[in-house]
């Protein structure tokens, strides 16, 4: 495994499996049937996936394979921008358009990876780089423990933040194995990282697969469940650890 190469290769699957799933692409589905009709959770949650994809395609891009004045990788950035066109859109361009495009030029990126010299840029390795990727997961976990743990929420509109968030817990589920392969060498000298890294993966893994046959937003007292309070403890159990992390690599 050349350095880039699992993280890309992760981003390229998630995104490639919701292309390629039986629903397909849900946020910019026709009106009569989609995302604010029948399809909302999976749409919601398939947004909530993007959102991560492309933040994590962001730093690869703006930190991970860039020091200082050196020019951004140009697969990189092309597909950064393209991740980054409206999900909602069905026309000039449909969002599958767009998703195909990033899928694209993050596979020329992991081609180039292994040419003779390089014709894309590595991963450096460097932990002051890789703090700026957990620091960006964070942000995200801590912008849906906002919207989980807010009241009062509508009935009709709670599970839109519980799938957003869900779909945030599935992607970075595995794209914290990927990061560990990455950066293996330098987290195995550190014995707290393995357990921290599972402790994390397991809670993101468990937030990315609840799923309530109604997601309920009980009050403190109700006899009802709280699903969205349910959810927002394994966002923030991985979201905590992440910190612990992010503490471990400025040591």
């Amino acid at each position: 495994i050349i350095p880039g190469e699992a993280l890309a290769g992760t981003v390229i699957a998630l995104v490639e499996h919701e292309l390629g799933s039986s629903t397909g692409w849900r946020p910019n589905d026709f009106p009569l049937w989609g995302p604010r009709v029948l399809a909302d959770n999976n749409a919601n949650r398939q947004l909530g996936i993007l959102q991560i994809v492309r933040e994590t395609v962001r730093v690869m891009k703006d930190h991970l394979t860039k020091v200082s004045s050196d020019e951004f990788d140009k697969h990189l950035v092309d597909a950064d921008t393209a991740f980054r066109n409206d999900p909602r859109r069905w026309l000039l361009p449909a969002a599958e358009t767009k998703l195909r495009d990033g899928v694209t030029n993050l596979r020329l990126y992991v081609d180039g990876l292994h040419t003779e010299p390089p014709r894309s840029k590595r991963i450096n390795g460097r932990n002051v780089e890789l703090m700026r990727l957990f620091q960006a997961w964070m942000d995200q976990l801590g912008a849906a423990h906002g919207t989980l743990y807010r009241d009062p929420v509508s009935f009709t509109t709670g599970d839109d933040d519980f799938y957003y968030a869900q779909g945030m817990g599935h992607a970075l589920a595995h794209l914290m194995p990927a990061v560990w392969r990455e950066y293996r060498d330098e987290l195995q000298a550190r014995p707290v990282m393995a357990s921290l890294f599972d402790e994390v993966t397991a809670a993101l893994a468990r937030a990315g697969t609840m799923k309530p046959l109604i997601v309920m937003s009980g009050g403190e007292e109700s006899i009802f469940a709280n699903h969205r309070r349910n959810l927002d403890a394994f966002v923030n159990e991985a979201r905590q650890k992440m910190y612990s992390i992010r503490e471990e690599l400025e040591k």
